[in-house]
């Protein structure tokens, strides 16, 4: 499955895909690009009103946690409502976005893959639990895009564990870039079928989260989920040379390394629920899976740059104003989400919005998260399509950082009603 001299996958998909969004990205304007309607002051204040009464709620809660089973519950319903509202008012989604998050099946999910993880791995923290369940949420709204049920399946469960662990092993930096290749090299040989006996740490669990996904799909029958996870396997290897601080600038593909790394994250994704996908919904989901990518990369510069790891945007932060990669990043954007028109299932219609909306908002609140690598002009206008002030909006999550609630979690439990979350 691999080119042992280059290190290249050789999934069928992936490079034809990779090569077609790299193209995307290079083909796109830097121009500031349409973000739709202008929220005025006034609406901007209304909005910040509503989210420092929905915060105040959060934190009534942390600082009282329900007792017993009947005040969780309350409690989880005083949260979804006060979220459903807040969200209907400041972002403009109506009932039928909200019920899908809501009553779509998600939560259930949620629930089951906490009990789940907590028989699997004991010493697996809240945190990590939460942060696995979002790729959980992916899965299921790939279900639901591809009018398949949403359901925990030994597959999901299986994927959204496994890249916790390598993730967490990649990003230690205790640990030699020789070591991190050599049990990425071992897992690469497991991925691809050799059986191997597992050796110390953590290699154990994932070996038998990869015998999970053997029990959903046969390598025989099923090639392409093996493949898709192969993919994203290589794409991870790769992106240890982003974490050496003496690499200079061109000397990785940076950019290609996040696509790539994105795209077949949620191509595996597909795969894993779907067991084949057409080129249509495979070209959707790499794509919005490298718009992700670059999202979070986005999030992530000031850490990032701290860190030493290289991505787009932490590479041009400073030298340069990021505001034209930004616009860039929005056309992007937009070229991907064209392809949301292969979606035929009627119950993907909803989550298609939500996609629009979401996507829209992570790169808006990541900007405006990080001012001073703009101008501020480009911050200025950014501001005038988002529902909050950018520092109110920063005012708040300082509130929730301090009783160590990330407005992640905020949200989710808020829309959720019931999703596991980490406030410790």
């Amino acid at each position: 499955m691999t080119d042992k001299t280059s290190g290249a996958s050789t999934h069928a998909g992936v490079p034809a895909l990779l090569s077609e969004f790299t193209s995307l990205w290079w083909d796109g304007d830097s121009s500031f690009p349409d973000l739709g309607r202008v929220v005025s002051p006034a609406e901007q204040r209304e909005n910040e009103r509503r989210l420092a009464r929905v915060v105040d709620q959060v934190l009534a809660e942390v600082k009282h946690p329900p007792q017993d089973v009947a005040e969780r519950k309350a409690s989880e319903q005083r949260l979804a409502l006060a979220g459903r509202e807040f969200v209907k008012a400041t972002i403009g989604l109506d009932d039928v976005h909200l019920d899908t998050l809501q009553h779509g099946g998600f939560i259930e999910c949620g629930r089951e893959f906490a009990r789940l993880v907590h028989e699997f791995d004991p010493t697996v923290s809240r945190e990590d639990t939460f942060q696995a369940s979002r790729n959980v949420w992916t899965m299921n709204g790939v279900q639901r895009m591809l009018g398949l049920p949403v359901r925990m399946t030994p597959s999901v469960f299986a994927y959204s564990l496994l890249y916790p662990y390598t993730d967490n092993a990649l990003d230690r930096p205790d640990v030699s870039e020789e070591a991190k290749l050599h049990a990425n090299d071992r897992f690469g040989r497991r991925l691809a079928g050799e059986k191997l006996l597992p050796e110390a740490g953590d290699e154990e669990k994932l070996f038998r989260l990869l015998e999970k996904i053997e029990t959903d799909y046969a390598r025989a029958t099923a090639p392409q989920v093996y493949e898709s996870l192969y993919a994203i396997h290589a794409a991870q290897a790769r992106s240890v040379r982003l974490m050496r601080r003496d690499e200079p600038p061109y000397g990785v593909d940076v950019l290609g390394i996040a696509l790539e790394k994105g795209g077949a994250s949620v191509l595996a994704d597909g795969y894993l629920v779907a067991g084949s996908l057409t080129p249509s919904q495979a070209q959707l989901l790499f794509g919005l899976g490298a718009l992700l990518q670059l999202g979070d990369d986005l999030q992530d510069v000031d850490d990032d740059r701290a860190k030493g790891l290289a991505t787009i945007f932490s590479q041009t932060a400073k030298p340069w104003p990021l505001d034209r990669l930004t616009n860039r990043l929005f056309h992007f954007r937009a070229g991907v989400l064209e392809h949301l028109a292969c979606l035929d299932a009627p119950e993907a219609a909803p989550l298609a919005d939500l996609m629009r909306v979401a996507t829209l908002h992570l790169i808006l609140d990541a900007a405006g998260s990080a001012p001073r690598f703009y101008s501020a002009a480009y911050i200025k206008a950014l501001e005038a399509h988002s529902p909050f002030r950018f520092r109110e909006l920063a005012r708040q999550r300082r509130r929730l950082e301090r009783e160590r609630t990330s407005a992640f979690a905020l949200l989710a439990t808020a829309m959720s009603a019931g999703t596991p979350t980490s406030s410790t």
